[in-house]
């Protein structure tokens, strides 16, 4: 790396410190993984002085928009390692007809599925693999079989990388398609151990014998990545006129993107940009709710429990076990968040009502944050007239048998006047 790099690294980063154990490291060290491998992560501190220095309100007004935007709060020190694929800059929308169904003041989609492969995890991995190219890697790797894995192998195709992704034995014919059109190399990984997740032990095991990059959406094996979803926490104060909403609803599998919206918003506060940060609310599936479960019975954060046996329609929130729960308790504890489980028939609900009532279609995983703002509305926790804003995470058309699944098949007929008519009364 090039003298002039490493000020510049020096400029805005200040270290690297493990979650767990606290050993700290230099962002010019290329650290993926702790030393220790204790599976604590690499929480990236930054020189908020220095920042402010050259990231202001008024040179980010003369910016593009996107996630590159904020290049200054990002752990990338060379604008030429950048990988983008147009991502991030997604629209806020201000809900009008599900605001009164609900019952909502102000309720705000922040709709993530605007992506370039229509999930927020571009987010993740446009940051995971600059960084990949800046440390000059050549194979990344991930354990998933959804919307990280589909992104990552996007952005390493972009880069020209080797994609590996490890996939759960059942992962779909639909989702492992679109990872081989990608380039990706796929491998489908038996369930040996309750409670463990097969494609992690892999994941660690290639790590530790080849030397790949690791960058699935979990922060102990993946610092940078995490630092991806920030932007949208950014994105959401520009877009309400640097105004705080009461609440931010988070869809929650490893909590990794609650621990970014988290750090997002605790960066505006740092630069004197805010003065105090919403509450958060992480929301998961009753069938798999790990996380809710730690938050309620308050867990130690170091030692959440695995669930057992995760069944969920929300397959982008299957994470048997939190991988940055440690942050996303400390972010709930800190904003005075909440975490709550919903169940399945109330995610349906909500994706439905987001497609028929605002025109955004998502994923269930993408709609568990509807569902859990209408519990807590329901609870008394979410007041009528609180400011609600509720992240969107993914594409209706990344669980597409889901969606088909709730619908008789549509009647076959031909262009004729008399057919419609007949089949327009038995429709009713």
């Amino acid at each position: 790396m090039a003298k002039g790099d490493r000020s510049e690294i020096m400029a805005y980063v200040t270290h690297l410190r493990c979650s767990r154990c606290g050993s700290e490291y230099r962002l010019e060290d290329g650290k993926v993984i702790c030393d220790r491998d204790d599976l604590g992560r690499l929480d990236i501190y930054y020189d908020y002085e220095a920042i402010s220095r050259t990231l202001t309100k008024e040179t980010l007004e003369e910016r593009r928009g996107g996630v590159w935007r904020y290049f200054e709060l990002l752990p990338v020190s060379r604008r030429s390692s950048i990988v983008s694929l147009g991502e991030g800059g997604t629209p806020m929308i201000r809900s009008e007809r599900l605001s009164k169904h609900l019952g909502l003041k102000n309720l705000y989609l922040k709709d993530e599925t605007r992506n370039p492969t229509a999930s927020f995890k571009d987010r993740s991995m446009t940051v995971g693999v600059s960084k990949a190219v800046e440390l000059g890697v050549k194979k990344t790797c991930t354990a998933s079989s959804g919307n990280a894995a589909a992104a990552l192998a996007a952005y390493s195709a972009k880069a020209g990388l080797e994609c590996y992704a490890f996939v759960l034995e059942e992962a779909s014919i639909g989702k492992i398609s679109q990872l081989q059109l990608y380039g990706a190399k796929v491998f489908r990984v038996r369930r040996v151990e309750e409670e463990v997740d097969p494609t992690v032990q892999l994941l660690r095991l290639v790590v530790k014998n080849y030397g790949w990059y690791p960058c699935p959406s979990f922060g102990p094996f993946n610092p940078y990545q995490v630092e991806g979803p920030k932007t949208i926490s950014y994105e959401i104060v520009e877009q309400l006129g640097w105004r705080i909403p009461d609440w931010i609803l988070i869809p929650t599998g490893s909590a990794c993107l609650l621990a970014g919206i988290w750090k997002g918003l605790k960066d505006y506060y740092e630069l004197g940009w805010i003065d105090h940060l919403p509450r958060l609310a992480a929301i998961q599936s009753t069938g798999n709710a790990p996380f809710v479960r730690a938050f309620k019975e308050r867990m130690d954060p170091m030692n959440i429990e695995p669930w057992r046996n995760p069944r969920t329609v929300a397959s982008g929130l299957m994470d048997p076990y939190p991988w940055d729960g440690d942050a996303g308790l400390i972010a709930l504890r800190e904003t005075d968040g909440v975490a709550e489980a919903v169940p399945d028939n109330l995610i349906l609900e909500a994706q439905k009502l987001l497609a028929s009532m605002e025109g955004v279609f998502a994923e269930p995983s993408g709609a568990a944050g509807l569902a859990g703002a209408m519990k807590l509305l329901e609870d008394g926790v979410i007041d009528p007239s609180d400011e609600v804003v509720v992240l969107v995470t993914g594409s209706g058309l990344k669980d597409p048998d889901i969606v088909k699944s709730m619908f008789a098949e549509p009647p076959t007929i031909g262009p004729s006047l008399e057919e419609f008519t007949r089949m327009l009364s038995r429709l009713g």
